[in-house]
């Protein structure tokens, strides 16, 4: 039996944590103002969806499909994503609270992060490259292994990326943000 397919719908003030969320293909949807905290997105195919202010804090990822998706304005609270399906995986977040997310492994070139609160999050061993931080917070992030070439820091803040163990060449930073590339070696720059 085939998943039910979605398409075009708009889900408009939907809390799903109630009675969860239906599993299935959802393509061209729009969500506003939705909560799918702690929710099991489990399987769930979303392409070229779009989510504005909603709540994702703590849902299941297992092979969930994100297909050139856009979130704006939402609240991540520790979503593992590096538990979605890899395959065309392609998504971009507008100003949206994502501590404590993991991204480990993640092939993300290409991927926005606009004006984002991204404190302890996981990148490692990831491939951002060509991505964008712009207006980032980037507290406690976590960067080990981590293809960051291309990559534009200029306006991202409170970073710590270990130039030795992380491959840089041709990332951009501001004069402003070298104490994060500087940080292990404790040196004081004023």
């Amino acid at each position: 039996m085939s998943a039910p397919y979605f398409d075009s719908k708009v889900y408009n003030r939907i809390d799903f944590t109630l009675e969860g969320f239906p599993s299935g293909e959802y393509e061209l949807c729009n969500f506003s103002d939705c909560d799918f905290a702690g929710c099991d997105l489990s399987g769930v195919i979303f392409s070229e969806c779009k989510f504005s202010n909603c709540n994702f804090s703590l849902v299941k990822t297992s092979q969930t499909a994100f297909r050139e998706v856009i979130i704006r304005e939402s609240k991540i609270l520790g979503v593992h994503f590096e538990n979605c399906n890899p395959f065309l995986f392609s998504i971009s977040f507008d100003r949206c609270l994502l501590n404590f997310t993991s991204f480990y492994q993640l092939n993300l070139k290409r991927a926005g992060f606009i004006s984002c609160n991204l404190a302890e999050s996981d990148f490692t061993e990831c491939d951002l490259s060509n991505s964008l931080f712009d207006n980032c917070d980037l507290s406690g992030a976590v960067f080990e292994n981590t293809i960051l070439e291309n990559a534009d820091f200029r306006t991202a803040f409170n970073y710590t990326i270990d130039p030795e163990i992380n491959r840089l060449k041709k990332a951009r930073f501001s004069i402003s943000g070298i104490a994060g590339l500087l940080d292990k070696y404790g040196i004081v720059i004023e």
